[in-house]
């Protein structure tokens, strides 16, 4: 599969931190993830998983390699250039819902539009809201809604204006298993109906059983993968990782 043909491309990415010390938090990591696919990237406390996400996004700068979005080349030397290039291709849901509380669902899902100045396709967006449930909270702000309904609205505002890729960081780690639920099937529907890109960091061996695809990293390289998970199977690779990393520890 070539670059082109892939919404994201990783080419021996690495990423350290320190001056003195040094530290390795990606190590020479390549991957490519085609359009339409939904990655879930797992591995133990300290394996790299956000620093390969906000690397891969943008948000931070990688010390080595190239990245590919839609097969061009995200540069990060120019922060202004690289926004722009960001605004139009990658879309972003965190654990932290991020909603601005003094504005409506309709306003806060508008509201990235708004300020890239950009035209929003309004009909869509209120499809997508009624779509997820909410069309009937669309003046209501982010107080009045539950956890899972402020997650959904921040779902919807990441994708109405259909970025290829959408990153999610611990999207359900602050809900209940129910409303966690919801929001991982609209991530779901997000890549069959709408053929976005998802890349998803968890550590729930069930949210990542909704993914096409389960990443496995540790010590800032990808070590392992799984194709159609399950939960049990995630879960049980999960524990051979947290056995190692004790076998580790004691031989220190």
């Amino acid at each position: 599969m070539t670059a082109m043909e892939d919404a994201l491309r990783l080419e021996s990415v690495s990423k350290t931190f320190g001056d003195q010390v040094k530290v390795a938090a990606l190590d020479r990591v390549s991957l490519g993830l085609p359009y339409g696919t939904f990655t879930a990237v797992m591995g133990p406390s300290g394996s790299g998983k956000s620093t390969l996400l906000n690397c891969a996004s943008g948000l931070e700068r990688r010390t080595a390699g190239r990245i590919l979005i839609g097969g061009q080349e995200l540069d990060t030397s120019d922060e202004t250039a690289a926004t722009r290039f960001r605004r139009g291709r990658i879309g972003f849901v965190f654990q932290a819902f991020n909603l601005l509380p003094t504005l409506t669902v309709w306003q806060n899902v508008l509201l990235p539009a708004r300020i890239a100045g950009t035209s929003v396709d309004k009909r869509r967006a209120r499809a997508l809201l009624d779509r997820i449930g909410l069309g009937d909270r669309l003046e209501h702000r982010p107080a009045e809604l539950s956890g899972g309904q402020q997650q959904r609205v921040a779902i919807a505002r990441a994708i109405v204006n259909r970025p290829a890729l959408l990153f999610a960081d611990e999207p359900t780690g602050a809900l209940d298993s129910a409303r966690a639920a919801e929001v991982l099937m609209l991530l779901g529907e997000s890549v069959r109906e709408f053929g976005q890109t998802v890349v998803m960091v968890t550590h729930d061996p069930v949210a990542a059983a909704y993914a096409d695809r389960v990443l496995f990293l540790a010590d800032g390289r990808i070590v392992d993968e799984m194709r159609a998970p399950r939960a049990t199977g995630v879960a049980a690779r999960m524990a051979e990782f947290g056995a190692a990393s004790r076998l580790t520890a004691k031989a220190a």
